[in-house]
């Protein structure tokens, strides 16, 4: 501590630095002003910003950011998201252990799927190394996986994991005005009669005691409400079927097929699905009205493809029946001649003729010329619908499939008379169709001799006596 009495020459010399230090620790520091710390405190205290690297660095592992960046990259590429909201990853094999088959999406994220899902679906365990895509059920927070299924395999109902979406086991246990009663795991589910199958049911209380999968299409456990579809899940499974169907199906193959529907035009047909259409021409070698009269919706058969277009958005098929049927035609045109007798009844009357069936499926032509030596102003009047005739084979046409049969060739013609006149009045034939002029003499009747006296004058050259 310096005298007082020193002058300034005596004083020591303190530096400048000193001074402003000493003034700083001299005047009182402003209320509002945070306390600056010293670099020991610094030191000691680590800063917001190194508490967050080092959070990241423990996050991180071994791995650097980049890399992390890239693998949630190739992670998201393997998430899609179904129409129903569920999402499905694509994922390896990696083990398979008891009942468990285990999954790697990720370096750092796994999941388990049931074995014996792959067992109902492919009738095989996976390999370990090949790749499947899954759907994601849930995490398991206590084993830190993924639990995950096949899609279109059926889950174990557990009311406390069911989500919408799921494919579950329900027992049908009655029906309503509206559709079938189920029940899943003690709890009570509701399935409209639209979505129990593909197509129109009649009677859907046959399914009454029947336990199928179908799929959860809405879940509000707050209210105990829970809706069902089987249609939904047969339709996945049926667009399975159309995309291996189509993949070996070629024009001219036999395959057996399930008529699903008939119109006036033709009926439908499920080739495993997809539906093809068996045109009204193509059912029968017979001609047909109303294809319900030889087809029944159920009813299984054996058809040839006889085209195949896949080319637009709807897939057509044209399937033929008659094609794989023998023809009753080319049998019986095989023990036919031209010249034969033979018995036939009346199937069809028209303007120009009759069709006369001869064996089933098997018809010849009888022309209005060939139905009697008089002249047939009607066909109708001269044939009846379902009468059984005898006729003459005049024709046969193996390449067109038409015979040419005659009913007035088994029968006389009717007796000429001396002039060459088949029982008709004498006399030339007039302009008019089957009209002739009569060109015998009249009798001398009064009229007749009243026409010769008035032009009897001998004015006249000539006269009608």
């Amino acid at each position: 501590m310096h005298d007082q009495n020193d002058t300034p020459a005596e004083r020591p010399e303190t530096p400048q630095s000193e001074q402003g230090a000493q003034m700083e620790s001299t005047k009182p520091a402003p209320s509002a002003a945070p306390e600056t710390p010293s670099p020991a405190q610094e030191k000691a205290k680590p800063s917001i910003e190194q508490s967050l690297d080092d959070e990241i660095a423990a996050a991180l592992g071994d791995m650097s950011l980049d890399q992390i960046m890239d693998e949630e990259d190739r992670s998201k590429s393997t998430v899609q998201i179904t129409s129903d909201g569920r999402r499905t990853r694509n994922g390896m094999i990696v083990a398979i252990q008891d009942k468990d088959v285990m999954i790697e999406f990720g370096p750092k994220s796994q999941g388990l799927c049931p074995a014996q899902q792959f067992m109902a679906l492919n009738d095989a365990l996976p390999e370990v190394g090949s790749r499947h895509d899954f759907v994601v059920e849930r995490f398991d927070p206590f084993d830190g996986l993924l639990v995950v299924s096949l899609p279109g395999a059926v889950q174990k109902a557990d009311w406390g994991t069911l989500e919408v979406g799921q494919i579950i086991e329900a027992r049908c246990v009655g029906v309503n005005r509206g559709g079938l009663e189920m029940e899943v795991d003690k709890h009570k589910g509701f399935m409209p009669a639209g979505q129990v199958e593909i197509r129109h049911v009649d009677d859907i209380s046959t399914f009454i005691g029947e336990k199928f999968s179908c799929k959860i299409i809405e879940l509000k456990k707050a209210k105990n409400r829970l809706v069902l579809s089987r249609k939904a899940v047969l339709m996945v499974e049926r667009e399975s079927q159309k995309k291996a169907t189509l993949e070996e199906l070629a024009v001219g193959q036999v395959k057996t097929v399930t008529i699903t529907s008939i119109q006036p035009y033709g009926a439908f047909a499920d080739l495993g699905g997809v539906d093809g259409l068996i045109h009204i021409s193509d059912i029968s070698h017979e001609r047909i009205k109303n294809p319900g009269d030889v087809l029944k919706v159920g009813e299984t058969m054996q058809v040839e493809v006889l085209k195949l277009d896949t080319s637009g958005d709807q897939v057509k098929i044209g399937l033929g029946r008659k094609q794989v049927m023998s023809d009753p035609t080319a049998e019986v045109l095989q023990e036919l001649t031209e010249g034969s007798e033979t018995t036939g009844r009346v199937k069809k009357i028209m303007d120009f003729g009759a069709f006369i069936e001869l064996a089933p499926g098997v018809e010849g032509l009888v022309h209005i010329s060939q139905v009697s030596h008089e002249r047939v102003e009607s066909v109708a009047h001269a044939l009846k619908k379902d009468e059984i005739v005898q006729v003459k084979i005049l024709s046969i046409d193996p390449g067109r499939n038409r015979i040419s049969l005659s009913i007035k060739a088994l029968t006389e013609a009717p007796a000429r008379s001396s002039d060459g006149n088949s029982g008709r009045s004498g006399g030339k034939r007039g302009r008019g169709r089957g009209e002739a002029i009569d060109m015998t003499p009249r009798e001398d009747d009064p009229a007749m001799r009243k026409l010769k006296a008035r032009f009897s004058s001998n004015d006249l050259k000539g006269g009608l006596g």
